[in-house]
């Protein structure tokens, strides 16, 4: 039987690659989105790359819409095994004009979502005695962000936390909880993000002068995906093209 990996935020973007370079590795995929009509578009456009594919709706600030799609993945799959936890919202207003409100509904769901998929999910995977996690944080949260809010780069960064903090809880049960920091990937919300008349001075300021590969972004998933990942966990992968060096 193959694995099953549920991927949050997969009804476009980053999270859609994930799904298909995760169907491409043999996986049976879950396209999850809070809009249930773009994680079906997203299972329709994947259909070609192979494997089994279920879109599920959930929204992942609802710790009762976690369960729920834990149990209606049970029951379509028969069980679980890889959780990349991908949804986020990213805003670029400035630093001295984001409101409470706005920086709260920023941290809020950027964090929640994260901590919930792995409180119901990382669970089921540690009582199962074997699982996989992958959260994605952001370079925003390793350098205090460029091009994103203040609270997106606070919520990427407490998201590095959170990581470390799941992967001591669930280490001796057979499941690693690991991070990927990515820095300016080719991907819609980048571009949404910065301006094409920005985009040139973004990549003069990135060592290697290109964006990221979405694709590459997605086998470094895969492989923290595989069982042979074992003995990998609390970490955060860094791909940001040189921005960011430790």
């Amino acid at each position: 039987m193959n694995q099953v990996a549920l991927v949050t935020g997969a009804g476009q973007g980053l999270g859609q690659r994930t799904c298909a370079r995760l169907l491409a590795a043999g996986f049976d995929v879950v396209v999850s989105d809070r809009d249930l009509k773009l994680a079906k578009a997203s299972v329709a456009q994947l259909q070609g790359a192979g494997g089994r594919l279920l879109a599920l709706e959930l929204d992942v600030g609802s710790k009762a819409d976690f369960q729920r799609g834990l149990a209606r993945v049970l029951e379509h799959f028969g069980a679980l095994q890889v959780v990349v936890n991908n949804a986020a919202v990213t805003r670029t207003t400035p630093l001295m004009q984001i409101s409470p409100e706005e920086f709260d509904a920023v941290v809020g769901l950027n964090l929640r979502s994260v901590f919930l998929g792995c409180q119901v999910f990382g669970a089921y995977l540690a009582e199962a005695g074997y699982g996989r996690i992958i959260n994605m944080a952001s370079l925003a949260g390793q350098n205090g962000g460029t091009a994103t809010g203040a609270h997106y780069a606070a919520s990427k960064g407490a998201i590095i936390t959170l990581t470390k903090v799941f992967a001591k809880e669930f280490a001796a049960r057979g499941v690693t909880v690991n991070a990927i920091a990515p820095g300016p990937i080719d991907s819609p919300a980048v571009r949404a993000a910065i301006p094409a008349e920005r985009m040139a001075g973004l990549l003069a300021g990135v060592p290697v002068q290109r964006l990221g590969d979405a694709d590459f972004v997605g086998e470094l998933i895969v492989q923290l995906a595989r069982p042979e990942a074992y003995f990998t966990t609390g970490a955060t992968w860094d791909v940001n093209g040189g921005l960011f060096m430790r």
